[in-house]
């Protein structure tokens, strides 16, 4: 996106092109769990196994981690209407391929489409809202964007559910198809460019060391396995290897050309924060989203849907909650908010560490909605602080830089806590505990080393400043960053 905009709303109603991505964000993130509920049907129609089935998920993530660094260059490139029509046009062709897939790996290819389109929807959204909405609005505005970011991943699994109990998983592309389609249309209807795109030629290479590197990491986070550490761990130290020399390719553009993910965002203090705080609270959240369905099918015996039913309410609380917690935000400033919300957030958690066969479903239900809610008053703020804390022309890098940590600190999340459940139950069952108990401790440790994480986030949260704003010269011009970089 340009750095320059004429547009700006006149009343203090969300501005209209804020709401049309809001509305294709949602859609598009829906996908990202909608097959999580599908394993089993997958693996019987089409003759696949547990772990070759798990890749619809694994290559949306992979795919996604991998695109988004480039969306930051992409989106300074095109307008906002080419910018949209090309994310929905290939999400649209992905999902219409999906659906109609003879085989796995058909499937598997309309599945990385559709991530392709997806993860420029979430960047596209965040840079415009950041530059058609004023400063003192921003906090309730992106409270609306916080339904699109918690809702659609909750309702996935709830939604496959329902759709698997009466029909086929290609359902559940067959009724996203029409869907994509409709909010295309009124999309491009009705959305206004915002700015001027900028001229500047790709650097091809660091596309391809971004690709490697956080695609590699995602890659090799998702396959850690407690009797396969070695070969995971060769391809996430490979991984980290080219992010780092992405990383060093992106200092030298910044002295001679346009990078492709601009590194000077990680100079402004309250971004770089508000970047550690989101990511820890993301790896803590789809830690515990990963745990609590494997506690209430495998052990608790809960379908799929009676599963989805329990935490669908704690995702809906988060969205609904999201518009108040961004009026609050804009009218008593961010810590009054981020900090009651991470210290939920671990208390929550800490209270996941006392599952048992008979604790009862209302203290889960109270302990998950607590959670969501308390990351409902911490999301909103953080993303309003740390790209508010931004110049106008460095919006898009910084949502490309925050949506692929996101990706990172899934995989990691979901890595770290399956590792930990299965490492800690496999060594009681060797020394003669029974399966379940000793199932049970694994998942109350990976709770425990999520709520550990947890802390850290109270500590960021206690660092971050009540409100920020772009750095400005005393003209009230913003500083350009390398004008920062060289004072």
């Amino acid at each position: 996106m340009p750095a320059d905009s004429p547009v700006r709303p006149t009343g203090r109603g969300t501005p209209t092109v804020v709401r049309l991505l809001v509305l294709a964000t949602f859609v598009v993130i829906l996908n990202e769990t909608i097959m999580i509920n599908a394993i089993p049907r997958l693996m019987a129609d089409l003759e696949v196994t547990e772990r070759t089935a798990q890749w619809v998920s694994t290559a949306f993530m992979l795919t996604m981690a991998a695109v988004i660094p480039v969306t930051g260059w992409f989106l300074q490139r095109v307008t906002t209407r080419r910018a949209y029509a090309i994310a929905m046009g290939v999400f649209i062709a992905g999902t219409a391929l999906s659906a109609v897939s003879p085989s796995f790996e058909v499937l598997l290819f309309g599945r990385i489409v559709q991530a392709g389109g997806t993860a420029v929807m979430m960047p596209l959204l965040m840079t415009t809202l950041m530059t058609v909405v004023p400063e003192q609005d921003r906090g309730r505005v992106m409270g609306n964007v916080t339904l699109a970011i918690s809702v659609a991943p909750a309702m996935g699994p709830v939604l496959s559910g329902v759709v698997l109990q009466v029909g086929s998983w290609r359902w559940l592309f067959g009724l996203v198809l029409p869907i994509a389609a409709v909010v295309t249309w009124l999309g491009l209807r009705k959305l206004d460019n915002i700015g001027e795109p900028q001229t500047g030629a790709i650097d091809w290479s660091s596309v391809a060391f971004a690709a490697v590197g956080f695609g590699g990491l995602v890659y090799g986070l998702s396959r850690f396995e407690t009797h396969n550490v070695a070969t995971p761990a060769v391809i996430v130290v490979a991984g980290l290897a080219f992010i780092v020399v992405f990383a060093a390719r992106q200092l030298r553009l910044q002295r001679t050309g346009a990078p492709l993910l601009d590194l000077r965002i990680l100079l402004f203090g309250t971004y770089t924060k508000a970047l550690i705080l989101m990511s820890v609270a993301f790896m803590a959240m789809l830690g515990s989203m990963i745990l609590l369905p494997l506690y209430l099918q495998n052990l608790r015996g809960l379908s799929a849907l009676q599963t989805g039913l329990l935490v669908m309410p704690g995702g809906l609380a988060m969205g609904l909650l999201g518009p108040t917690v961004g009026r609050l935000f804009d009218r008593f400033g961010g810590r009054v908010l981020v900090i009651p919300g991470s210290i939920g957030v671990a208390v929550a958690l800490a209270g996941f560490t006392r599952i048992s066969m008979t604790m009862p479903y209302w203290q889960l239900l109270i302990l998950h909605v607590l959670m969501m809610v308390s990351l409902a008053a911490a999301f909103t703020p953080v993303f309003t602080l740390g790209l508010g804390a931004l110049p106008q022309h460095l919006y898009s890098h910084g949502s490309s830089m925050l949506g692929t940590l996101q990706q990172v600190a899934a995989a990691f999340g979901t890595a770290l806590v399956v590792t930990v459940m299965s490492a800690r139950s496999s060594a009681l069952v060797a020394d003669g505990t029974d399966p379940i108990t000793a199932h049970l401790d694994g998942m109350r440790l990976a709770f425990a080393i999520s709520a550990a994480l947890a802390l850290i986030v109270i500590v960021m949260a206690v660092l971050l400043p009540g409100r920020s704003s772009a750095p400005q010269d005393s003209d009230g011009t913003e500083t350009p960053a390398h004008e920062l970089v060289q004072s």
